[in-house]
């Protein structure tokens, strides 16, 4: 996993999609002290996060966050600002734990005696945990789980999902595809939501036409998604090795889709979109400009 920095380009279209409002997370924003607050809040994670497990200190944790440094700072285009190792494998051990225990607390895995740091439901730390610059390499999360982790605890994974759930392997469509699309939207087709779907079946591979009726499975728009798919897109674009492209084709689609917020009426009705944000010409917005 390579942790981009948003180029230029993208952050320019929307850099408030792109910028963390309470938590720095990794190397990137580390200095930034509009961020500082949250500072004592993970300190108070790990303090947690070590009564876990008898015997377990801070020593003992950066130990084992050495033999992973190397390759965790491999992941960052840039880092100049951690001067030594014993400052990265803090930050590493700092915010890593802060990560994994966010994700315990909100898949409500706190051990009896445990009590809840912050409101695990704050949509800023949930937004913030989600953006692109704001992370660390997965294995790195996935050691301090596995330091912790109750016999039968889920995989970090598996918790990871069930947090921050949106789309799970979207399929790819083709150019083709997205102008038949639109040539049936214009032509007035009917629309209907798709509802068998299994637990490994992915979103376009569910999209079907058949004698003038689409089949579309449903999908929810929040207050974050706009962000959410802004952070995905940028590291898709910035991913030479990421194929196929799984959420620009999803906003591809949708924005061939979409014109107007009659259009998002339409979907809504038929029960394809779940529309948490407001007014439906919101949610046009998001497609239309992404």
């Amino acid at each position: 996993m390579y942790i981009f920095k948003v180029n230029v380009g993208l952050r320019e279209s929307n850099p408030d999609a792109y910028t963390s409002k309470m938590i720095s997370i990794g190397p990137y924003h580390k200095k930034n002290p509009q961020l500082r607050s949250m500072e004592k809040y993970k300190l108070l994670y790990l303090q947690r996060f070590l009564q876990r497990k008898e015997g377990l200190d801070v020593e003992s944790c950066i130990n084992e966050l050495k033999e992973l440094k190397e390759e965790a700072i491999k992941c960052y285009e840039d880092i100049d600002e951690v001067v030594n190792d014993s400052q990265f494998c803090q930050m590493l051990l700092l915010d890593g734990c802060f990560v994994v225990e966010f994700i315990r607390e909100y898949c409500e895995m706190c051990l009896q005696g445990e009590v809840e740091i912050i409101n695990i439901k704050d949509c800023y730390i949930s937004r913030d945990l989600i953006l692109l610059e704001n992370q660390l390499p997965f294995f790195v999360l996935n050691k301090l789980h596995h330091v912790t982790k109750q016999d039968d605890d889920l995989p970090l994974a598996i918790l990871a999902i069930n947090s921050f759930t949106f789309f799970i392997d979207l399929s790819k469509m083709t150019p083709e595809s997205f102008r038949e699309i639109e040539q049936l939207f214009e032509a007035g087709v009917s629309f209907v939501k798709e509802d068998n779907l299994g637990d490994n079946t992915n979103l376009f591979d569910s999209i079907k036409f058949e004698n003038g009726l689409m089949t579309i499975p449903c999908f929810q728009v929040e207050d974050n998604t706009e962000i959410l798919l802004r952070n995905l897109i940028a590291y898709e674009q910035q991913s030479i090795d990421v194929q196929p492209k799984y959420f620009s084709d999803f906003v591809t689609f949708m924005d061939y889709l979409i014109d107007s917020d009659k259009d998002v009426n339409l979907l809504r009705q038929k029960g394809i979109i779940e529309n948490w944000i407001g007014e439906d010409k919101e949610v046009a917005s998001i497609f239309n400009k992404i």
